[in-house]
């Protein structure tokens, strides 16, 4: 039965790349009804899905550092696809769609993904452990990354508008990946320990992982992987109108946009933050939300920043009181949550109460 389902997910992964990219032929510069608008959905969804799966794949078998910068890198293409497809498309308002989009990324990281991970891992086994110098470490990068691509625009005065003017954005663009950078050199190489499961004595214990890939397994999952993308891109262009269409017929705002698009590149990180957890590894599980948040900002605003030159809109940064207010009160329960080592179900129901907060709020500014 096991191998039968792994043989199952392992042929779903390998086709719809391929099938993405058919749906992209079919769907490029034609005026799609309701039907072929869901079918390309559903296509840019599996895709997405598939493309982090061959992603992990080429990160499991080049091994760390390189790995984690693989997987990245993948993700924030895809996250940088849809912000510029949409950004393109949307005319003024779509100005604000990377910072919606970022945004609603650290949201559901710290709030969404830590929150379902502790109540996962505190229902199974009452209390979760963890390693609060690693998960502080990268909390602190979080919320450094956080203030100073989103906060700090609202309050600078060279340009009108929460906006950097252009040599602060490249100060911004420079200073996120050098501080990415600087997280990955020491989540893998220098203080890795930091960043491994703890056992209910606090002693470090190496994580259980399966063997890596062969080479051919490997080239072949960066073919898949390079096609995914393209077809994501593509996807991406193509099903944008419909998106914005759709977030305007609900009677949500333009800013749940970038909602939409975080919640569907996340995607795979929270069920495999959510398998970590129930396994007893809750520090995984802190990795990838906390990892997933300081990639979605640390190469995500650079990439932006770059894009610029050539978008149509002004780039708006800045975040307005009321998310200011839900970051701030993010991070010091974050703060509370990660410093004692272990967490109960009340620490993830706090977590989902504010990504709760957030989400209505999304809806009903």
């Amino acid at each position: 039965m096991v191998a039968a389902l792994r043989s199952f997910l392992t042929s779903w992964t390998s086709v719809t790349p391929v099938l993405g990219v058919v749906v992209l032929a079919l769907a490029w510069g034609r005026d799609l009804g309701p039907v072929f608008v869901a079918v390309v959905a559903i296509a840019l969804g599996a895709t997405v899905l598939a493309a982090v799966h061959h992603a992990e794949v080429v990160a499991h078998r080049v091994g760390e550092p390189f790995g984690s910068l693989v997987l990245a890198v993948a993700v924030t293409v895809i996250e940088v696809a849809l912000i510029v497809t949409m950004m393109v498309s949307g005319g003024p308002e779509a100005g604000s769609l990377a910072r919606d989009t970022v945004f609603a990324a650290v949201m559901i990281t710290t709030n969404g993904i830590v929150g379902i991970s502790l109540l996962a891992g505190a229902r199974r086994y009452g209390v979760t452990l963890f390693n609060p110098e690693g998960s502080g470490a990268a909390l602190a990068t979080v919320a450094t990354l956080a203030a100073l691509s989103l906060v700090l625009p609202t309050f600078t005065s060279s340009t009108p508008g929460p906006a950097f003017s252009p040599a602060q954005l490249a100060f911004a663009a420079v200073a996120s990946l050098a501080l990415y950078g600087t997280f990955v050199l020491t989540q893998t190489v220098r203080h890795r320990d930091f960043f491994l499961p703890v056992a209910a004595d606090g002693e470090v214990k190496e994580d259980d992982h399966a063997d890596p890939p062969s080479n051919r397994a490997a080239l072949g999952s960066l073919a898949l992987l390079l096609v995914a993308l393209v077809a994501v891109v593509g996807l991406a262009k193509v099903e944008s109108p419909a998106i914005e269409s759709g977030v305007r017929a609900a009677g949500f705002p333009q800013s749940f946009v970038g909602v939409v698009i975080a919640l569907l590149v996340l995607l795979p990180e929270t069920l495999a933050a959510t398998r970590a957890a129930r396994r007893d590894r809750m520090q995984i599980s802190l990795n990838l939300a906390y990892g997933s948040a300081i990639a979605s900002i640390g190469l995500t605003i650079p990439a932006i920043a770059l894009a610029s030159v050539w978008l149509p809109v002004q780039l708006l940064l800045g975040l307005g009181s009321t998310q200011i207010v839900l970051l701030a009160l993010t991070v010091v329960v974050s703060v509370l949550t990660v410093v004692p080592g272990r967490a109960t179900r009340l620490q993830g129901g706090v977590h989902l109460v504010l990504l709760a907060g957030f989400l209505v709020l999304a809806v009903n500014p």
